[in-house]
C-alpha cells in the first residue's frame, strides 16, 4: 500500500475554509514581483540601460541562479529540521521576508556603475534575493504537503495561489515598466520601481505567514516524525515520479521566463512600439485570472496530467504564431500572447498542485504523515530557479548570435537584420521547441491516475 491508502479518511475529506485560504494566497502577492520583475526587465536593463554586453548580461543572472541548485535543497534541508524541531517553518518563512530589501537593491546600481562592474552589482544582489526568496518559498510551497486534504483539496488549495499569484504578476509586471520611465526609462526610474514594489511585497509576504498559521489549525498533520533532511534528498532524487515532473517542469520553467525575458525586445524591435511591452505582458498573465477556476474544472473531469499535457500543447502552438512577427498582424499576436496565457495558468496551478501528491505517495510514516516535504520542495524551487535563469540566458544567447547592440539609457543604435530575426525567432520558434520537450517529458509521468483514484 502507498502512504496515500495508510492515511486516515477524515484527512482526506477535510475543505479548508476561504477565508485562511485567501490568506495564504496572499503570500503569493508579494512572490508574483520577484517572480516577475527580474525576469521581465533585468535583461533589458543590464543592455540597454546600463551598457552592459548580451553574453555578460546573460551570464549576471545565469550565475546566481546556478547557485539555487545548492541553495534550494539546503533551504529545504533547514525546513525540515524545522518542522521536526518545532512543529513549523515559521522562521524560515520570517527570515524570507527581508526579499524586499534585496529586491529593492537589485534596482539601485551606482550611477557611476556600467558594463561590468554594473553586472558584478546585480548578480551579488540577486543572489542574495534568491536566497531569501528560496526561505520564503520552500516553506511556503511546502504547506500542502503538511496538511491533511486531500487529491483535490490540494488542487483547490493551489487554486487559490494561482489566483493571487497571477494578480502578483499582473500588477507587478504592468506597474513595473510604468514606473522605470517606460519608453523614457532611466536609472532613477527603475531605482524607484524598485522601492515602491518592494513596499508591496512585504505587506503580503507577512499575510501570508498569518495565512500558514491559520491553515495549520485548521487541517494540521502530525508533527513530522520520519527522516528528512539529506535521507529525504535521496530519497527525492530516486524517486521516478518526481523525477520525471521535475525535469517536465524544468522545461516548463525555462519556456515561461524565456518568453518574459524576451517581452520588451520583441515589443521594441519587432512590433516597433517599446510601449505594448505592458500589452503583451497583460495579454500574457490576464487570462489566467479568468481561466485558473477552468484549469481547476478540468483537472477534476479528466486528472491534472491529461489537463497539463493540454496546456503544454497549447503554449508550443501560441509560440509558433509569434515566430510569424508582424506579418500575423497585431491582433493575431496578441491573441498568441492571450493563448500563451491560458496555458501559462495550467502550467503554474498543475505541477504545484502534483508536487503534493508524489510527496504523499512517497514517503510517508506509519502514521500517514509525510516526512521531507521540505527537502522535496527545495528540489523543486531549485529546479523553478534553474529554469528561471536559463530562459533569460537562452534568449540572450539568441541575441549574441544575431549580432544584438547593446546600449545605455537614451541610445538607440541600429540592429543589424541577423539580430531582428533573433529577437523573433528567440520569441517564438524556441520556446516552441523547449515546450514540445516539456510535453515528451511530461508524457513520462505515471502517479496521477492512482493519486487521484485513492484519494
Amino acid at each position: 500500500m502507498t502512504g496515500l491508502d495508510r492515511r486516515p479518511a477524515a484527512a482526506t475529506d477535510a475543505t479548508l475554509p476561504r477565508g485562511p485560504l485567501a490568506g495564504f494566497a496572499a503570500g503569493s502577492l508579494g512572490m508574483g514581483v520577484w517572480v516577475t520583475v527580474p525576469g521581465l526587465l533585468l535583461l533589458y536593463f543590464l543592455t540597454d540601460v546600463l551598457a552592459v554586453g548580451p553574453w555578460l548580461a546573460g551570464l549576471a543572472l545565469l550565475l546566481p541562479k546556478i547557485a539555487d541548485v545548492l541553495l534550494h535543497p539546503w533551504v529545504g534541508h533547514r525546513a525540515d529540521v524545522e518542522q521536526t524541531r518545532r512543529g513549523d517553518r515559521r522562521r524560515l518563512l520570517l527570515l524570507g521576508c527581508v526579499l524586499p530589501v534585496a529586491f529593492a537593491a537589485l534596482f539601485a546600481v551606482p550611477g557611476g556603475l556600467t558594463g561590468a562592474p554594473a553586472a558584478a552589482w546585480v548578480a551579488v544582489f540577486f543572489i542574495a534575493g534568491n536566497l531569501l526568496f528560496a526561505a520564503y518559498q520552500v516553506p511556503y510551497l511546502a504547506t500542502p504537503a503538511d496538511l491533511r486534504i486531500g487529491y483535490h483539496e490540494r488542487t483547490r488549495l493551489m487554486a487559490f495561489r494561482m489566483v493571487v499569484l497571477t494578480l502578483g504578476i499582473l500588477v507587478s509586471g504592468l506597474l513595473a515598466p510604468l514606473l522605470t520611465g517606460g519608453d523614457a526609462a532611466t536609472r532613477g526610474g527603475y531605482q524607484r520601481m524598485g522601492l515602491v514594489l518592494a513596499a508591496g511585497m512585504l505587506a503580503a509576504m507577512l499575510v501570508g505567514v498569518a495565512g500558514i498559521a491559520r491553515l495549520r489549525g485548521r487541517a494540521p498533520g502530525a508533527t513530522a516524525s520520519g527522516h528528512g533532511g539529506w535521507r529525504a534528498l535521496r530519497t527525492a532524487l530516486r524517486d521516478a515520479q518526481f523525477r520525471w515532473l521535475v525535469a517536465a517542469y524544468l522545461a516548463m520553467s525555462t519556456t515561461t521566463h524565456l518568453v518574459l525575458a524576451g517581452v520588451p525586445y520583441y515589443a521594441e524591435y519587432e512590433l516597433r512600439a517599446p510601449g505594448l511591452t505592458t500589452v503583451l505582458v497583460a495579454a500574457f498573465v490576464a487570462p489566467a485570472l479568468l481561466v485558473t477556476p477552468a484549469w481547476l474544472v478540468v483537472a477534476r473531469r479528466v486528472g491534472k496530467q491529461r489537463a497539463l499535457l493540454g496546456a503544454q500543447g497549447a503554449f508550443a502552438i501560441g509560440s509558433l504564431v509569434l515566430a510569424v512577427g508582424r506579418p500575423a498582424g497585431l491582433p493575431v499576436l496578441v491573441a498568441a500572447v492571450a493563448v500563451l496565457g491560458v496555458a501559462f495558468a495550467g502550467m503554474q496551478l498543475l505541477p504545484f498542485s502534483m508536487l503534493p501528491d508524489v510527496i504523499r505517495a512517497a514517503a510517508h510514516t506509519a502514521d500517514g504523515t509525510p516526512t521531507g516535504a521540505g527537502t522535496y520542495t527545495g528540489v523543486w524551487t531549485a529546479t523553478e530557479a534553474t529554469g528561471a535563469a536559463l530562459g533569460p540566458y537562452a534568449y540572450a544567447l539568441c541575441l549574441t548570435v544575431g549580432g544584438f547592440v547593446a546600449s545605455s539609457a537614451g541610445e538607440s543604435p541600429v540592429q543589424p537584420d541577423a539580430a531582428l530575426a533573433a529577437v523573433r525567432y528567440g520569441f517564438g520558434l524556441l520556446p516552441a521547441v523547449a515546450m514540445l520537450a516539456a510535453l515528451l517529458l511530461q508524457r513520462r509521468y505515471t502517479l496521477d491516475a492512482t493519486a487521484r483514484a485513492t484519494t
